[in-house]
């Protein structure tokens, strides 16, 4: 669990006429990451071929999707292949299958397009009901103009506010200005003028703001009850939309048991011909290669030689032996299900190289008690926990949503650790309304703690977190010593900021820094323990660079030795012990941040707790209903943010290498694209 799980490549050659079964061998096993065939190629001394796929898996892909895409609409997620869909695997007639999807397609536009009509229709008939409201079905007793009638009359509307502009405007002319009715700040008016004085009309009506309204026919001929008969149109109308909302989905639920076999068949044979495009193949045999978990060697090496009669040469090689096929090794991480949601936080900062530790199971304690230890409060981190068990609960059932549903894991998880660092320091909702487990996080920072406790103040709290943050850092540097071990690099393993002259250093560091402070500030440590602490190991740090040098220019032209290359050493020799002086104290100090947080979130607390005081009753409550989610939604995202910012740039930085590949073997459930 503490490493990445140890692969092993298998280098495989078997007959042509068995390349079938042996296909369905690897898939059923389901273990195998296959290495491009162009690779194999520099191996083999035979002219070899990409195997070709008896039907386009590009077509088969495209085609899969597609049934995807209809079944989505009808809410349907298809299930993954099971071994039976394997057994029972079936050529799939690709243009057949298209042709009916066309046939569903063609009907669903059909149903699209009278919704489209249907909607415009509505979008009418509400825009004239809304004009009757507004208006009134009066209106249509007023007789328009006609074409030899000497008034002219017109509706419109203008901003409330120029109303009187308009009657100022028109003082001097015969006319009459009736308000219709007034929608939010526009007014809606029926002028009627004299014909002789329309250009005049037309100079005045601009500058009041005036709008022409169009009015619709139909209010031309309404009759008293026009409202409830267009009311009556519209709920027609709309349950004809839901009608053909209905049967538009039918049309995928009633396909959706024969669409979702078409799609597990498909999604088996575009697994099938994947495997079968990593084979290389001669006149008589197929060739292919790739790495496999040790554990899984045994049982797909009993099936490939039961699959071809045992008339097949398996070649297998562990992972870093001078046999195996130039490849990096895919990673595959070995932790239990419980730690899903803290292996997403580092397969999100980077895989860790094939060989290397496997941060995930140190990760799940170290980011909890950083988020504790910030958002440390019972009542709060039962809220976080809840609120983390209905996203696991909502995301449970759809596979696409893993994401969702780890990140709801890690909500529950990080409810949990501030519910038991909330009893360490007696806080429930901001109240001690528990006797605290370890120290008074709320009395301390409000400056009237009770108890014996051995944590008095700020600065203790601050102290906690700067030993926590050592720990940390120092397990980080372990952590690469162990790497470069298991690597067999034992210069970087010595001579390196991260290696044990970096350790050194830090520790000597930390020794000098505490006698300090152990003295008041009084006191030094004498020199002959400094140099051993410190001084010894910076002097030995400067082999570093001559040692590269020599290394690297050995019987060769390369560049020559003088006086500019030991410049050159001296000056990589002072950068790289600033480098270690200055990054490991900013590295301790930042752990700081983590008392910081928590002091805020205290403060905030105790704020909305005096704002209460200030009001009585209801407002009171209110205020600290409030107050509370407000810290729990800003405070909890801050916490978890800070607890990842520390794992990422104080811990994973010692010894992490995001550089690995993820093992990804094709297998019946493969996640899809």
């Amino acid at each position: 669990m503490m490493f990445t799980t140890e692969m092993t490549q298998l280098f495989a050659v078997v007959l042509g006429k068995d390349s079938q079964r042996v296909t369905e061998a690897i898939l059923r096993q389901g273990c195998m990451q296959f290495i491009s065939t162009s690779e194999l190629q520099g191996e083999t001394s035979e002219d070899l071929s990409v195997a070709e796929s008896q039907v386009s898996l590009t077509d088969i892909v495209d085609l899969r999707k597609r049934i995807e895409g209809f079944l989505h609409t009808g809410g349907v997620i298809p299930t993954m292949p099971q071994e039976t869909d394997l057994n029972n695997r079936t050529a799939v007639d690709i243009e057949k299958e298209n042709a009916q999807l066309d046939q569903i397609a063609a009907e669903r536009t059909g149903i699209r397009e009278r919704q489209r009509t249907i909607q415009q229709e509505i979008l009418r008939l509400e825009d004239i009901r809304k004009q009757i409201e507004l208006y009134g079905v009066g209106l249509t007793d007023v007789k328009l103009s006609a074409k030899h009638s000497l008034i002219s009359m017109q509706i419109g509307k203008l901003p409330a506010i120029n109303a009187k502009r308009l009657e100022s405007g028109l003082k001097g002319l015969l006319s009459l200005n009736i308000l219709l009715g007034q929608e939010n700040d526009m007014a809606h008016y029926l002028l009627i003028t004299m014909k002789r004085d329309n250009d005049a009309v037309r100079k005045i009506l601009p500058g009041a703001g005036w709008i022409p309204v169009e009015l619709p026919s139909e209010m031309r001929s309404v009759n008293k009850n026009v409202f409830e008969q267009l009311s009556a149109k519209l709920r027609g109308f709309n349950e004809e939309q839901k009608t053909l909302e209905a049967k538009a989905k039918d049309l995928v639920t009633q396909q959706a048991e024969r669409l979702g076999q078409t799609w597990v068949n498909l999604r088996v044979n575009e697994l099938f011909y994947k495997i079968q495009n990593s084979f290389a193949s001669s006149s008589r045999t197929v060739v292919f290669t790739g790495w496999v978990p040790s554990s899984k060697q045994k049982a797909l090496t009993e099936d490939i030689t039961k699959a071809c009669d045992e008339k097949c040469y398996l070649e297998w090689n562990l992972a870093g032996s001078k046999n195996a096929i130039s490849s990096e090794v895919p990673v595959e991480f070995n932790n239990p299900k419980l730690f899903a949601p803290f292996q997403m936080l580092v397969s999100n900062f980077g895989i860790p190289q094939y060989g290397t530790i496997d941060p995930t199971p140190f990760v799940m304690p170290l980011y909890l008690a950083m988020f504790g230890l910030m958002f440390g409060d019972i009542g709060q981190g039962l809220v976080l926990m809840i609120t983390g068990m209905l996203g696991v609960f909502a995301f449970k059932k759809n596979s696409e949503k893993e994401g969702m549903r780890n990140l709801s894991w890690l909500i529950v998880w990080c409810g949990g650790s501030s519910m038991l660092f909330g009893a360490l320091f007696g806080s429930f909702f901001g109240t001690g309304l528990f006797q605290p487990l370890w120290f008074d996080f709320h009395g301390i920072v409000s400056g009237h703690a009770h108890g014996a406790s051995a944590i008095h103040d700020v600065y203790d709290i601050l102290a906690i977190t700067v030993y926590f943050g050592i720990c940390v850092i120092a397990l980080g540097l372990v952590f690469n010593w162990v790497n470069l071990i298991r690597n067999r690099k034992p210069m970087e393993l010595f001579f390196d900021k991260g290696g044990i002259i970096g350790g050194w250093i830090y520790a000597g560091g930390i020794y000098v820094a505490s006698y300090m402070i152990r003295y008041d500030y009084k006191e030094f440590p004498s020199g002959r323990i400094v140099f051993l602490l410190m001084g010894l190991p910076s002097l030995l740090l400067f082999i570093k660079e001559p040692y590269h040098f020599f290394k690297h220019n050995t019987g060769g032209s390369e560049t020559k030795f003088g006086v500019v290359t030991v410049l050159n050493f001296l000056m990589q020799w002072v950068v790289e012990l600033l480098e270690i002086f200055s990054g490991y104290l900013s590295n301790t100090l930042s752990f700081m941040r983590v008392a910081g947080l928590g002091i805020a979130h205290v403060c905030l607390m105790i704020s909305f707790f005096t704002l209460a005081e200030m009001t009585s009753g209801i407002g009171s409550i209110l205020i600290l209903i409030l107050g509370n989610l407000l810290v729990i939604g800003l405070e909890g995202l801050s916490a978890g943010i800070q607890a990842l910012r520390l794992n990422y740039y104080e811990f994973f930085t010692k010894f992490f290498h995001g550089t690995g590949q993820l093992y990804t073997p094709i297998a019946l459930n493969s996640k899809y694209k």
